[in-house]
């Protein structure tokens, strides 16, 4: 699904797009997935990128490992991630994730590297 070849950058939107609507993931967990373990915050960099990509990147369904929308402030404007959830069904409460643990996908479980 996400090619080895491709920048860091672009096989971090890869795996964004994939993530279910509905759904959540972690910079730390896309990090992990894409063997960079640790590298997190360059995914969060990626993800402030993510707003002109064709495809879209749904960046809005990437948070940090405890669920909180702390690339709010990367967006058109700080309440744009939470309604951008909101319309998918998830319940935010104090900028966090409600029910984060059954929220959460994780790209390890789910995909493979081509």
């Amino acid at each position: 699904m996400v090619g080895k070849n491709d920048g860091f950058f672009q096989q971090v939107f890869q795996v964004a797009r994939l993530v279910p609507r509905g759904r959540v993931t972690s910079y730390g967990a896309i990090a992990k997935y894409l063997g960079a373990a640790g590298s997190a915050r360059m995914v969060g960099w990626a993800m402030n990128q993510a707003h002109n990509q064709f495809p879209v990147v749904p960046a809005h369904r990437v948070v940090n490992r405890n669920g909180l929308l702390t690339g709010k402030h990367h967006f058109a404007y700080p309440e744009q991630m939470e309604e951008l959830l909101a319309k998918e069904g998830v319940e935010i409460i104090h900028d966090q994730v409600k029910d984060f643990k059954n929220l959460f996908w994780d790209p390890t479980e789910h995909l493979s590297i081509d």
